[in-house]
């Protein structure tokens, strides 16, 4: 067999292996971030971004950059950039979601005349960057409808010198592409039936919004990430577990369901005898997920029955042994490490967001006062080593914030 034969054999056998391990992620964000890591991989491509398609625009969904991360270790605030761009014939991406078909280019800032589309070098220019040669793919489903787009950029040499891309290459991410795009799908979906669960308690409780829910998910997932790298856990396992913890996260409230209305929709303050029974809603979320049949559901379990915990032991519920019983007596909180990790970085995003945002019974705390009040709080109502990362990524934070804004 002659050595390309040979080769490209190979390479659609490894782009298969990816794909079927893409077929696995539920979460849609770790899936796009591992769509772009193995289209990267693939080209040795530096940087990367994909778009969405959302009616007749494509939404900014993610953005990898490996030349900016050696500057900034860890700093994803980029992945919370807020534009979209018509599909259309103007720009790269908007260009080859209206065509179908992928681009090649060289140099974006030197496009051959006569071409409809543009550069726009608003990133570059943001992040002080330098995009040269740019492969823009379709993603394309098997009924052929397009669904986003993926962008990968300045392809390196095995010295490390910026490059063009091959026709290779080109062909080699469309495959991986038109693959992905199941994926794709498969995750979108999971998405909305999580968030048509929290519309039910958002109908419940009008505190619980999607925009909440997305921010708490989101804050959770960038604290655990720096977290989890200041423990030195292997990138692995970060990964994994990031697949799961923002939709567990984001359903860390879903047992007020089972909250009457009269304690849910209350103006004032609850009573004593009110707040033993709105406390339940941690033990109700955790039945919910009754005989987990993935690590999904045990961690939506987990996250839901100890987001209220404090690191020195004065939250709730405590040490539950059984959370089936029909009466359960208030317990002694759990306190320190004893509170799973998810449930720890949980307690802080969910109460920052609390703090920092409008709700129907108060104001927004000014944003110094409710830093003060966490750093305060470090030690007391939250795990300092939590408290630490969350300090150490608030550009990101706030970038997250921008991004899920109350409309």
């Amino acid at each position: 067999m002659p050595k390309p034969v040979k080769k490209n054999t190979k390479r659609i056998s490894e782009l298969l292996k990816i794909s079927e391990k893409l077929n696995h992620i539920k979460d849609i964000d770790s899936l796009l971030d591992n769509i772009l890591l193995e289209a990267r991989k693939f080209t040795r491509a530096d940087a990367g971004s994909i778009f969405l398609a959302d009616g007749d625009k494509l939404k900014f969904s993610y953005v990898q950059n490996d030349s900016i991360a050696k500057i900034d270790e860890g700093n994803n605030k980029y992945i919370y950039s807020i534009f979209d761009i018509p599909i259309d014939d103007k720009s790269i991406a908007g260009y080859v979601a209206l065509t179908g078909d992928p681009l090649l280019i060289e140099d974006v800032y030197q496009l051959n005349g006569g071409v409809s589309y543009s550069f726009n070098p608003y990133f570059d220019e943001i992040s002080c960057y330098r995009t040269k040669s740019m492969l823009t793919v379709p993603l394309v489903t098997s009924q052929q409808n397009i669904i986003g787009v993926i962008q990968i950029i300045n392809a390196k040499d095995k010295k490390g010198e910026v490059t063009s891309f091959s026709n290779d290459q080109m062909m080699y991410v469309s495959f991986l592409a038109n693959n992905a795009s199941v994926a794709i799908e498969r995750a979108k979906m999971t998405r909305e039936i999580v968030l048509r669960m929290i519309k039910m308690t958002e109908l419940r409780d009008p505190r619980e919004t999607g925009n909440h829910v997305n921010r708490v998910g989101s804050y959770s997932i960038e604290i655990y990430e720096k977290w989890a790298k200041n423990k030195k856990i292997p990138l692995e396992e970060i990964k994994k577990v990031k697949d799961t913890f923002r939709i567990a996260a984001m359903l860390h409230d879903v047992g007020k369901v089972a909250i009457s209305d009269m304690i849910l929709k209350k103006p004032g303050k609850l009573t004593e005898e009110e707040f033993e029974i709105m406390k339940k809603h941690t033990i109700f979320g955790a039945q919910l997920f009754e005989n987990p049949v993935s690590d999904w559901d045990a961690l939506s379990a987990e996250i839901a029955i100890s987001h209220h915990e404090k690191w020195d032991g004065s939250g709730y519920m405590g040490r539950v042994d059984n959370i089936y019983r029909e009466e359960i007596a208030p317990q002694i909180g759990k306190k320190g490490e004893e509170i799973p990790i998810a449930g720890r970085i949980v307690a802080l995003a969910d109460v920052y967001d609390a703090l920092i945002s409008k709700r129907v019974y108060k104001e927004p705390w000014k944003e110094e006062e409710v830093l003060k009040y966490i750093g305060e709080q470090s030690g007391k109502h939250f795990d300092p080593d939590v408290v630490k990362a969350f300090f150490s990524i608030y550009d990101v934070i706030r970038a997250i914030r921008e991004k899920y804004a109350e409309k």
